[in-house]
């Protein structure tokens, strides 16, 4: 796991987990894989039924563009755990949430946190879970967690129970 140094310096404690989170365009970029992923194994079927020519051909093209949708994902996965791009950091005083770039987006000691809000969607090609930290002194901080049940669910809520917050 890569240190991010300027994160750690925030004076926010020790540092309990680090997930990832996405926004709205990591949610619908999800959405778009899994149906591109879809409609490409109904080619393949097609293309098994039907055996036009150079079948071979274009099964092997489909096949491989999906795989490379996979590898560009376990690489976007691996250097964003690298560079702490979009990761929710939890520390014990706190929890900080970085932009896409990098970039810190929001942080928030326990303390400011009046309420945290968790909401779940699944629709047929993705589920996320959606979190809002209402703080007093700033405008809520809002962030997703892709998957049907991510350890940053389970983590984030029992920080903040830990500190009284739900």
């Amino acid at each position: 796991m890569h240190v991010r140094q300027d994160i750690d310096r925030l004076g926010l404690g020790n540092r309990c987990g680090d997930h990832p989170v996405a926004g709205v365009t990591g949610a619908v970029l999800q959405m778009f894989r899994r149906l591109g992923v879809g409609l490409a194994a109904l080619v393949v079927v097609m293309l098994f039924v039907n055996r036009p020519e150079n079948a071979l051909t274009k099964g092997a093209i489909t096949v491989g563009a999906v795989l490379g949708v996979y590898v560009l994902r376990l690489a976007w996965r691996r250097l964003s755990a690298r560079f702490g791009l979009s990761r929710c950091y939890l520390y014990t005083g706190g929890l900080v949430v970085t932009g896409l770039l990098g970039g810190i987006r929001g942080a928030v000691p326990w303390s400011d946190v009046t309420s945290l809000n968790r909401s779940a969607g699944m629709v047929a090609v993705g589920t996320f879970n959606r979190f809002v930290i209402s703080r007093t002194r700033a405008t809520p901080l809002t962030f997703l967690s892709l998957g049907l049940n991510p350890a940053l669910a389970t983590e984030l809520t029992d920080r903040a129970a830990r500190n009284g917050i739900i």
